[in-house]
């Protein structure tokens, strides 16, 4: 039985994700204890858990980044097995390490597999040795600007610019000549002088900061496979996502399946992520993630995710498979057998508490919260009336996703769920995503990253 292996299962998470594995969690008759900081007290997820600990202030590393204090509740609490949800510990390999020294059940990849894909220089060259496409770059860290000179001209402008480690599309940024390689190249450093900060190490321009180039695709979608890999040693592709909309490299709306890409198209990308996943021994829940040229209906690897993604309920709506719960299944050493069968179209909205004009946060009191429903909707939220959002953690309320028999019926049902949704009290981008919804270009589905960027043009 589960239980016998995972019960009980702390969930080191926060806000919409901790309360969605906590209902999955709990449906399996498994234990569900939550922790949580001084800003969260109010938040559904504590009251919902079967037990919630404190584990300190609202500054997140002295609370949900603290391992010491997350190993510390889970011990306490005689929690079998760790949930990282996504963020803030769930792609750190020194957690999972401790995790597993400390007798409990990781619920994610091996912390070799989190290592291997963490580094993005190091993953790119790993899925090239597999076979799986990659865009011309750098197989080594660049640590200066005259080496990042030399490479550009090599590879051939315009070149995108990111740092090796970290993610959610923080510090990349486009060169399209040398003066912009400049300030690219001093973007990318500050920001990998923060990850390294905060992985406890140095970092900065001075120190030689770890940074990779690789050549940009003008007219890119960002399309995405959800991997499973099983503990019999089967990869298996569930499916893709569609995560083109997005604003600062960061997305806001995801669907499923891809309106851009040609099923041969999805086919060799489903094959590609079977073999990004077998390279590297994935278990559990996984995504590899593409940048698809629109044009040529080709596609090379960008990276890897060694956890679950903000916009699995897609995936799920799509299939009707419970991803948290194969994630637990794996886990505790079992390979279900699972028949992937995708009908239908699924959107992802995400709501925050930011401008809808700009898309700067803005934290605040939720005077007034009202979630849509009915047929083809569901709400992911980790909020309701009453609450506030803080500016300590990413401003993310919601995910509103509908599903319907095709993306026709799906957006229609969208049209309506946003407008159903209220939201009062601190700004919200459901604005954005009625606009979004009226906007020619995305309700032909024929659209790339640079959607939201000629929005607001």
């Amino acid at each position: 039985m589960l239980s016998d292996t995972l019960g009980p299962v702390l969930i080191a998470n926060r806000g919409e994700i901790a309360r969605r594995i906590i209902r999955t969690v709990k449906a399996l008759g498994l234990r569900a204890v939550a922790v949580y900081s001084d800003a969260d007290a109010d938040l559904p997820f504590v009251r919902e858990a079967d037990e919630a600990v404190l584990i300190g202030p609202a500054n997140p590393a002295q609370s949900y980044l603290d391992t010491d204090k997350v190993l510390r509740a889970a011990r306490d609490t005689g929690a079998k097995a760790v949930h990282p949800g996504y963020g803030f510990l769930s792609e750190n390999a020194a957690f999972a390490r401790a995790v597993i020294d400390a007798g409990m059940v990781w619920i994610g990849p091996s912390p070799e597999s989190i290592d291997q894909m963490g580094d993005k220089i190091n993953a790119r060259n790993l899925m090239e040795d597999a076979g799986v496409p990659v865009a011309a770059g750098t197989r080594e860290p660049v640590t200066d600007l005259g080496l990042a000179l030399e490479a550009a001209e090599r590879i051939g402008y315009p070149v995108m610019v990111k740092t090796a480690g970290g993610g959610g599309g923080i510090g990349m940024s486009v060169a399209r000549d040398e003066e912009g390689l400049g300030k690219a190249f001093e973007q990318a450093a500050r920001a990998a002088a923060r990850f390294a900060a905060a992985a406890g190490g140095e970092g900065g321009a001075l120190a030689g900061p770890a940074i990779l180039l690789e050549r940009y695709i003008e007219r890119a979608r960002h399309v995405e496979v959800q991997i499973l890999g099983l503990p019999d040693g089967r990869v298996l592709a569930l499916g893709e996502r569609d995560c083109s909309v997005q604003r600062r490299h960061q997305k806001v709306v995801e669907e499923s399946p891809s309106p851009g890409i040609t099923p041969e198209l999805r086919e060799r990308m489903l094959a590609a992520a079977v073999r990004a996943g077998e390279a590297v021994g994935y278990l559990g829940a996984g995504t590899v993630e593409c940048l698809v040229d629109a044009d040529k209906q080709d596609f090379v690897f960008l990276e890897m995710n060694t956890r679950l993604q903000v916009e699995h309920p897609v995936t799920e709506l799509v299939t009707g498979l419970d991803l948290v719960e194969l994630q637990l299944r794996v886990a505790a050493g079992e390979s279900p057998e699972v028949r992937v069968v995708p009908s239908g179209h699924a959107v992802e909205f995400r709501v925050y508490a930011e401008d809808p004009k700009r898309f700067f946060p803005g934290p605040g009191r939720i005077t007034a919260w009202s979630e849509p429903s009915g047929s083809g909707v569901r709400v992911d939220s980790g909020y309701e009336e009453g609450n506030t959002v803080t500016p300590f953690y990413d401003p993310l309320m919601a995910k509103l996703c509908v599903f319907g028999a095709n993306r026709v019926e799906a957006l229609e049902n969208a049209r309506k769920a946003v407008a159903e949704f209220i939201v009062e009290g601190p700004k919200n981008n459901l604005p954005f995503c009625a606009e979004l919804l009226e906007d020619a270009e995305f309700r032909s589905g024929d659209y790339d990253t640079g959607l939201v960027g000629r929005m607001r043009a």
